[in-house]
């Protein structure tokens, strides 16, 4: 059964809070969507809040327990698994008895849908309850519960001044806590690979085939071009693994860290993995046979089933069916769009405020993130604004209590976040050395580097503890909000349901008659990281920026003569944006030659 067989979209993890408790919103209602297992503290007091909103058990885990941040997000896990399983209980019940339930529920669905047909059929025939009961049972799941990890965010812990075993990694730990729970989800993995991260999802049987040729629990890797996911994937196949799903990401039209491809377009990449899904299926396959004879375990007589799904910067109900219908994936994501939606994201007033009044120029991609890759975000934040009044007062850069990117080993062998106040002022102390050496220019440029990082352990959590009413403890850093550029496009806060029938094609929250196509919104953006590239190289020339600033162009020229032929060509889609396009892939162009 496909984990998309209820709605063929899924709403992708969104920083640390904002889709911490999202399953628990839709995921009785059919939708998938992603939390993030990073912050143990946060998800230890989620644990707390809605044990007792459900009235379920509940027992502290503190930090004095030994793995206390595997078992704090195995019991929320085992948590939410628990709430999901008893409201969609819930609602089967209710449509088994109410008709007018029935015909509500299916108005939420897509069109083309086994589950709507039925339903409509039960209704047009009269059909039994029981039959009703038969028809939900085959067809009607709840959403997939599934959990992101960043690879790289995998900080080594220390007892004292000795490290500690690789299994108490901070990725380790989130790995161990979701294999361990109940939830019979998938890990998203993002930001690349973990060869070490990788080997001991070995150590868990719930990601091996059973004798029915079913997984416990899956894997999906979250990639930005098909060399990369052959790559990894054919990496996890040798280990036995396999992935069930390629979950493939827009590199600079989406939301939070953006990781810019060598100017590989959504377009392009699409078509790659349309034409080679085969082939990745075959040879992983072939890999994975050989890993799980070795090992002793059971060996599938045919191929598990693999999924591809595409999300950054999709707006639209025709571009939502653009790629379910021409490259044929499996599904979409929907990510930033839904920070509007109060019943599926755990976002405060003011912040979701914030994001229905930004426009294009109030997004933009910034580098306050500390793990050093570009970062999505909007300019009025609170974050910004009492990270302004420190850096004012003398006072730059964040107390820093969860230390979760603490990765920087500059000042310290356990590591240091750059955001850190301890971190900012040793680099400020050794900036004042070398001070005379440096234009005024130059040296303000550098204070500036040194103070933009951002607090995102704290900045990125806060928001769903002022959704929810809970106190917020220790320093304060206000929010920090990671949207796409797509959310400038959505400009009121709206219902799950109104935002289903807009990915639908049922109604439409977008007023502005001028925004881009996303694939031409991802195109622009590469120009300018284009652009940026050039300057770079200007700057400091060396051949090793100039074999990769042609690299970038030439691909960039390829994407768009992909695109030229693409709309060309007599699809059945964005007939009238078709001339639009078309005069904007030839200014490109030009611009680039």
């Amino acid at each position: 059964m496909s984990r998309y067989n209820t709605h063929n979209f899924h709403i992708p993890v969104m920083g640390l809070a904002y889709t911490i408790d999202t399953p628990i919103r839709v995921a009785h209602k059919g939708i998938s969507s992603v939390i993030s297992v990073m912050d143990d503290e946060l998800i230890e007091r989620m644990n707390h809040y809605y044990s007792q909103e459900f009235k379920l058990p509940y027992k502290e885990i503190t930090t004095k327990i030994e793995d206390f941040r595997a078992k704090r997000i195995t019991a929320y896990l085992d948590t939410v698994d628990t709430i999901v399983s008893k409201k969609y209980q819930e609602l089967k019940k209710n449509l088994l008895e109410n008709k007018k339930a029935v015909v509500s529920f299916l108005e939420t669905l897509p069109s083309l849908s086994d589950l709507k047909n039925e339903l409509q059929n039960y209704l047009e025939n009269k059909h039994s309850v029981n039959y009703l009961k038969n028809i939900l049972d085959e067809h009607f799941q709840p959403g997939s519960i599934d959990v992101n990890i960043m690879t790289k965010v995998d900080r080594e812990q220390y007892k004292g001044k000795e490290a500690l075993p690789s299994i108490y990694n901070d990725a380790h730990a989130a790995l161990r806590g979701f294999a361990m729970s109940k939830v019979n989800g998938s890990v998203v993995l993002s930001a690349g690979m973990n060869p070490r991260l990788f080997s001991y999802f070995e150590e868990f049987d719930c990601f091996f085939p059973n004798e029915k040729n079913q997984l416990a629990k899956k894997i999906i890797l979250k990639v930005s071009d098909y060399r990369s996911a052959l790559i990894q994937g054919q990496q996890l196949a040798k280990k036995g693994l396999w992935v069930s799903e390629y979950r493939i990401e827009s590199g600079l039209n989406c939301g939070g860290h953006a990781f810019a491809t060598d100017g590989l377009l959504m377009g392009p990449i699409l078509e790659t993995f349309k034409e080679k899904k085969n082939e990745l299926i075959e040879t992983t396959h072939q890999l994975l046979l050989k890993s799980l004879q070795e090992k002793g375990k059971h060996i599938p007589n045919q191929p598990l089933n693999l999924l591809i799904t595409a999300q950054g910067g999709i707006g639209t109900a025709e571009e939502n069916n653009f790629l379910l219908n021409y490259y044929n994936v499996d599904a979409t994501g929907w990510g930033s769009p839904f920070l509007l939606v109060p019943e599926a994201t755990s976002t405060d007033s003011n912040t979701r405020n914030l994001l229905a009044k930004a426009t294009e120029t109030d997004l933009y991609l910034s580098n306050i993130s500390p793990l050093g890759i570009p970062f999505n975000t909007v300019y009025g934040t609170t974050n910004e604004y009492l990270k302004q009044q420190r850096i004012a007062k003398n006072n730059p850069g964040s107390s820093c209590p969860r230390k979760y990117l603490a990765l920087d080993k500059t000042y310290e062998q356990e590591g240091t976040c750059t955001a850190s106040r301890k971190h900012q002022k040793k680099s400020l102390a050794k900036l004042e050395e070398i001070k005379e050496l440096l234009s005024e220019e130059n040296y303000t440029k550098k204070i500036e580097e040194i103070t933009e990082k951002s607090c995102l352990c704290i900045g990125l959590a806060n928001a769903s503890l002022l959704d929810l009413g809970l106190e917020i403890k220790g320093e304060e850093q206000g929010v920090v909000i990671c949207p796409g550029p797509n959310i400038a496009y959505f400009t009121k806060e709206v219902s799950l349901n109104e935002m289903i029938d807009h990915i639908y094609g049922r109604t439409n929250l977008i007023e502005t008659k001028d925004r881009s196509h996303f694939f031409i919104k991802e195109l622009s953006m590469y120009i300018d990281h284009f652009n940026k590239e050039k300057l770079n190289y200007e700057v400091e020339p060396t051949s090793i920026k100039l074999k990769k600033l042609n690299k970038l162009k030439e691909n960039l020229l390829e994407g768009i003569a992909y695109y030229q032929s693409l709309f060309d060509a007599n699809l059945p889609y964005f007939s009238i944006e078709k001339e639009k396009i078309q005069t904007k892939l030839a200014e490109f162009d030009q611009v680039l030659k």
